[in-house]
């Protein structure tokens, strides 16, 4: 990526941190770590970093109204229908749309967006390929009726409702074609040019990016939204979540993100800071490879586990209130989401388990990652393991390696955290309750879970188009999941963030991408 020279309004703020100790008023200044970083190309950004960044310079068709997520509000699109086939949505655009150029929304701005996702093939295009979509026929499912009106067909067996998630996703951002197209190298269709620019109709746009150091937002005051409240998002990069805190105890910044449950202890009281522990859709587990011994393999060592497992030592004392209790594959907050936990820390009950099972001197190997906070909890299973008689002997390693371990069923149990690639609950039954063993590496293939009866109502599921009927379907995974199965869901995790007491209007919702600067004041 081309590197940028630092603007003149970076070096302006720079130098008035070091004068007055503070941040201008007409710039929201976040610490973070962005050296997640690839690319602010819609098609392709699919890291905190970027997800975050999206709501704030792209727009959607349709969007989740973060305070109800699952409630879907009409964006750029003013209104849609369904064909009695369920196999299309015709949707109307807002006559009134306009990008940060100038250039008004029309059909064509749509359909090269969801095309160019699909031709691109980066990583985020799983989301719209299941739709049947390839970078041959996509061209085909997608039809301009007029500038203000856009078919949009599939063929995959899948309901409107699960089309209308898809297209909320940030991968749907809908860019505009023309300034795109004048940016274009190589038959890229833009992609180099969006990895460090915008083209979008959100309140902000990309001024300036540099990889490593800080991306600069201005402000869009034509954003069909409205115009955003202040003039500049000015976001750092501050990789130590201890130095993050420092600079927003000592107001050199206005908010600092992902912090650690010690940060937050530390800022607890502090004069001029808010923290703040968000509902954050992101679960942590336990999984245990079917196939990797006799015990681990057999359902009743699996309900021994589930009384094995310190839920509330866990969120409450060791992670400071940093996760929030939780035993169903979705998370709170998503349609259908199972909210009861009908299991404790209980290891009496799970001795008496798998004494009636016959299982005795069971021990299996933990793999999990070296960082925090998944190896702090590993250590804490393993402790609680013991006390119901099963030794667990620890893995730890870097993220990447342990992932490719378990990908080859090199393991026998892993400690991990799953989050949702979209806002629908099918991006997480498509993992833990679906294993068509077709070479698809969802979760349960990792776990060498069969599962047929599971697959057939995990497809079911996203066909069906009453939304009771989907709710219920979603609900019966769910409990099968969580009442019997080679996972143990054991909490949620929160987003830690702390703001300093003069910020208002930020709203963020519990998806990684429900981050809206637009209505922030000072």
């Amino acid at each position: 990526m081309k590197a940028l020279l630092p603007s003149v309004l970076f070096t302006a703020i720079a130098a008035s941190f070091s004068v007055q100790a503070a941040t201008p008023p007409d710039t929201l200044v976040i610490a973070q770590s962005i050296d997640d970083t690839s690319s602010f190309d819609p098609a392709q950004g699919f890291e905190l970093t970027t997800v975050q960044a999206f709501n704030n310079i792209y727009q959607r068709l349709v969007q989740s109204d973060p305070k109800n997520p699952i409630d879907l509000k009409p964006t750029l699109a003013t209104s849609w229908e369904a064909a009695k086939d369920n196999r299309s949505l015709t949707f109307t655009l807002s006559p009134k749309a306009v990008f940060a150029s100038g250039n008004l929304l029309t059909a064509d701005d749509v359909i090269f967006s969801l095309s160019r996702v699909v031709k691109l093939n980066l990583e985020p295009s799983f989301i719209l390929t299941q739709l049947g979509w390839t970078d041959k026929n996509v061209d085909t499912f997608l039809t301009k009726l007029d500038d203000h009106h856009v078919k949009i067909s599939w063929t995959a067996d899948v309901s409107p409702s699960f089309v209308l998630s898809l297209l909320s996703a940030p991968v749907s951002s809908i860019v505009d074609s023309k300034l795109v197209k004048t940016n274009v190298a190589s038959d890229d269709l833009g992609h180099q040019w969006l990895s460090n620019h915008s083209a979008g109709s959100g309140p902000y746009q990309i001024r300036n990016y540099i990889p490593h150091e800080v991306v600069i937002l201005s402000a869009n005051p034509t954003s069909p939204e409205g115009a955003p409240k202040l003039k500049t998002i000015l976001i750092k990069n501050v990789p130590d979540p201890a130095a993050r805190r420092l600079l927003i105890e000592q107001g050199d910044a206005d908010m600092a993100r992902n912090l650690g449950s010690d940060q937050m202890a530390a800022l607890e009281g502090k004069k001029g800071v808010k923290p703040l522990a968000i509902p954050y859709a992101s679960l942590y587990f336990l999984q245990f490879n079917a196939k990797a011994s006799p015990a681990l393999g057999n359902p009743a060592f699996w309900e021994a586990a589930r009384y094995l497992f310190d839920y509330n030592h866990i969120a409450h004392d060791l992670m400071k209130n940093q996760f929030q209790v939780h035993q169903a594959f979705l998370p709170e907050g998503y349609l259908g989401a199972v909210n009861d936990t009908p299991y404790t820390y209980d290891p009496a009950k799970a001795k008496a388990i798998l004494a009636k099972a016959g299982l005795t001197n069971v021990s299996f190997t933990l793999s999990t990652s070296n960082q925090p906070p998944y190896l702090d909890i590993a250590q804490a299973l393993q402790a609680s393991f013991a006390q119901g008689g099963v030794t667990v002997k620890l893995d730890p390693g870097l993220s990447q390696q342990i992932s490719t371990k378990v990908k080859s069923h090199d393991y026998d149990a892993y400690m991990s955290s799953w989050g949702p690639d979209y806002f629908d609950p099918n991006t997480n039954a498509s993992a833990f309750a679906f294993n068509p063993e077709d070479g698809s590496k969802t979760l349960a293939w990792r776990a060498n879970w069969s599962i047929p009866a599971l697959n057939k109502l995990t497809l079911a599921a996203i066909a069906e188009p009453d939304q009771a009927k989907r709710v219920a379907d979603y609900r019966q995974l769910q409990l099968e999941v969580q009442k019997n199965s080679p996972f143990v869901v054991g909490l949620q995790a929160k987003s830690l963030i702390a703001v300093r007491d003069n910020i208002k209007g930020y709203v963020q919702g519990i998806n990684p991408d429900m981050v809206f600067y637009s209505k922030v004041t000072k």
